[in-house]
């Protein structure tokens, strides 16, 4: 006798199970049926704890490659940095200088690094180390050795020849594997899923950052965490939605394993412009991941933090609004971070560098950032070292230095990220958003106004909050990072302040989108262009939208809307707009009213959200997307100097003239088909 039960639950427990064994649910062998106890038939384990169990050994496989990463990247910095570096002065004759009657601390054996040595070197020049007394400078004779900038010459062949490397990589390679956004959209099933393993991404990664490029290990710790997800997803013939489930849970293993913060690997999985993932399979998926990754990388690498930070001081906390004005200030560090980068990779830019063959470019933009690094050593590689220098200053930086240490490493970021070298611009946020709250907390104290506040490392540290949170869109990463790593609960406040501010700014200059912090995605790139090479008004709908005034009956406004057949209206009062009501809104409304009165301006529960007939489809995604809107109103305004994603009524008002229509998702995808359909 069969068991009892629906059918249709049977064959989704069947279809699961065959799922967590790896089986294609068409091909796994029938189940057969449990036998009955005393309390009725066993039943399988729900399908959520072999998701665990996925997200465990996407966990593990993560940690192992982040910790391979590590030593794959100090061999080759030792290597480059050591024996390369003394090969070369050995090979045209040591044009060092003659050491100074008192030398300069030199680092520890057992925590330096070639490059950190060279690091200090500057930045003894710079202040952060006691300089020695200056002797006299004696008059330069033919055949003198070089000035001592000049004899650091190998820092300038050093990028050069990584660059090379990485181009030569990238020509016989030519595809490192997919990005986060590509990966959620192959595991959705708009893109062919094509996940790689990422040995070679992080080879590249190696020898981009072991020869000094400057960008950040995190971009490729959580990219190969989201191709391990994904290619575990696909192996394991998982459903999309589990898959994408899986490339959350590489995401946050990734974050978790770089920065040794699985806290905010969590928020960052989660928070992520490009993430659509919801339910509470995912939550605990990632919990997971994360957690397991942690313990990888703590058996390997021990839980020493990435960088020590001094304890946080807090001299009053009538301080507080001074962290806002960092968090203004770090906006603008944000804002030219991210247009550096975009500018970097942008069609033009890429078009004229796309006439250099590939090897040659990335080399290129290694010797550009060599000659940089000639008079700003600290802008080469991650640049840990120079924040930990800048964390541990007592604040006798000179500022001039300081703001063209801003400029320099801004430009070497850039360059680095569009010649093709590998990496990610977490760790240039850091080292910004440090440099640049060291430089306000000296015009707060003793360099500047002489306010009696905290010293400029406490500033420094909540300044790499505010950064990160502004050019990466994800304010509560920033937070919990920065508290990870102090795990001091006096410093969240001053976070929360710099760092929701800085990333609220941003997001209303720039709009929602994917930064691209942590790395090009070619294909998500070409998406955005196609988007932002249509006009909004492409995407309108062909019905004229339901506008209703809002003294209207609620209840009569909803009939009006079911007659229509929308999902919509516009609100308006004495021939000027005042809201967007959607169905639910008026749900909501009625049934909170329980059977009173209601007018239908009362059912308003959000700010507007418009956008200029100027505007184009990316903007309208970067609208419809975070605020769960399917529809959009537009506007033909004569003033163009708006925000980039307008929220709320203007100063001067939105009249209902003005208004041209209701821009939707089917009308983006209505424009798409219409310009693919062109020859």
């Amino acid at each position: 006798m069969q068991a009892s039960g629906p059918r249709p639950e049977q064959g989704t427990d069947a279809s699961a199970s065959g799922s967590a064994a790896g089986l294609e649910p068409e091909h796994a062998a029938p189940l057969p049926s449990p036998p009955a106890g005393a309390e009725g038939e066993a039943r399988p384990l729900p399908f959520q704890w072999s998701l665990l169990a996925w997200a465990a050994l996407v966990g593990v496989l993560t940690g192992i490659a982040v910790v391979g990463f590590h030593y794959l990247l100090g061999f080759i910095n030792n290597v480059l940095f050591g024996p390369v570096v003394e090969g070369l002065l050995n090979l045209v004759g040591n044009t060092a200088p003659e050491p100074l009657a008192q030398p300069l601390p030199a680092p520890a054996p057992d925590t330096g690094t070639p490059l950190r040595a060279l690091v200090q070197i500057g930045l003894g020049g710079l202040g952060f180390l006691p300089p020695p007394p200056a002797p006299p400078e004696p008059i330069p004779l033919p055949g003198e050795p070089l000035p001592a900038w000049l004899a650091s010459w190998p820092v300038v062949v050093i990028p050069m020849l990584g660059g090379l490397a990485v181009g030569l990589l990238r020509f016989l390679v030519r595809d490192l594997g997919p990005s986060l956004p590509s990966l959620i959209a192959m595991a959705d099933g708009a893109v062919k899923a094509a996940p790689k393993l990422p040995l070679l991404r992080l080879v590249a990664a190696s020898l981009s950052l072991g020869s000094g490029a400057s960008l950040g290990p995190e971009g490729p710790s959580v990219e190969s965490g989201g191709n391990i997800g994904l290619w575990v997803g696909s192996r394991g013939g998982l459903s999309p939605s589990s898959q994408k489930a899986l490339v959350a849970a590489g995401v946050a293993a990734g974050l978790a394993a770089g920065f040794k913060a699985p806290i905010a690997g969590v928020f960052f999985a989660f928070e992520g412009s490009y993430s659509t993932i919801p339910g509470r399979p995912s939550v605990r998926a990632v919990l997971v991941a994360a957690v397991a990754s942690e313990l990888v990388t703590q058996l390997c690498l021990g839980d020493e933090p990435i960088f020590r930070l001094p304890a946080y001081e807090v001299r009053s906390p009538l301080e507080l609004p001074l962290y806002l004005g960092l968090g203004l200030v770090a906006s603008f560090a944000s804002w030219a971070l991210v247009s550096v980068l975009s500018a970097g990779r942008s069609g033009p830019v890429q078009r004229a560098l796309s006439r250099v063959p590939t090897w040659l470019l990335t080399a290129l933009g290694g010797l550009g950032v060599g000659l940089m690094a000639l008079g700003f050593p600290q802008v080469l590689g991650v640049g840990y070292d120079t924040i930990e220098a800048l964390l541990g200053s007592d604040g006798g930086i000179a500022l001039t230095t300081l703001l063209a240490l801003l400029g320099v490493k801004l430009l070497a970021t850039g360059l680095s990220s569009a010649t093709g070298f590998v990496g990610g611009g977490f760790a240039p946020a850091l080292f910004l958003g440090a440099v640049l709250g060291n430089v306000y907390g000296q015009l707060l104290g003793d360099g500047g106004f002489g306010l009696p506040v905290a010293e400029p490392p406490a500033y420094a540290m909540v300044g790499m909050a505010a950064v990160l949170a502004g050019s990466a869109r994800a304010p509560l990463t920033a937070l919990l990072l920065l508290f990870e790593l102090t795990r001091d609960i006096r410093i969240v406040l001053p976070l929360m302040a710099a760092a929701g501010l800085s990333a609220a700014l941003v997001e209303r200059w720039q709009g929602l989108s994917d930064p691209g912090l942590l790395g090009p995605d070619a294909l998500e790139e070409e998406r955005r262009r196609e988007l932002a090479a249509l006009t909004v008004g492409e995407a309108l709908e062909p019905e004229a939208p339901l506008v209703l005034a809002g003294t209207l009956p609620a209840r009569e406004a909803l009939e009006q809307l079911l007659a229509a057949h929308g999902h919509c209206l516009i609100v308006t009062q004495d021939e000027w707009v005042i809201g967007l009501v959607t169905l639910g809104d008026l749900q909501r409304g009625l049934t909170a009213a329980h059977g009173g009165s209601l007018c239908l301006a009362d059912c308003r529960r959000s700010d507007l959200v418009w956008l200029p007939a100027s505007a184009n489809l990316a903007q309208l995604e970067d609208q419809l997307r975070p605020n769960g809107l399917r529809q959009c109103p537009v506007f033909a305004l004569p003033d163009p100097s708006l925000p980039k994603l307008p929220t709320g009524l203007p100063g001067g008002g939105l009249a209902l003239g003005r208004l041209q229509g209701l821009a939707s998702r089917d009308g983006m995808a209505r424009a798409l088909a219409r310009r693919a359909s062109q020859p």
